[in-house]
């Protein structure tokens, strides 16, 4: 009745943009678009980038997708029983 707006609808959000992140590759898309995780020297003695917004999301991406491979079969398999069992 709620649609979009109820648990499930959030969940299934939650699980598909988990999955994104899950599958984007660096070597792919994330380089090439200047978002990969390669250190890069920040040359004559300065700091690098550790908190920008880029940085940190480039973290982020990588940190799922290492964390979430494993644990995202369970759940997508879950996810994929309870749908063809209760649509």
């Amino acid at each position: 009745m709620f649609g979009l707006f109820d648990f499930g609808g959030l969940v299934h959000v939650s699980i598909l943009l988990v999955n994104a992140i899950a599958i984007l590759s660096e070597d792919r898309f994330l380089a090439r678009i200047g978002w990969g995780n390669t250190p890069s020297d920040p040359g004559f003695g300065g700091v690098p980038d550790s908190q920008s917004i880029k940085a940190k999301m480039v973290n982020l991406i990588a940190s799922v997708r290492t964390l979430m491979r494993i644990p995202l079969i369970g759940i997508n398999t879950a996810v994929i029983i309870y749908e063809l069992l209760l649509g």
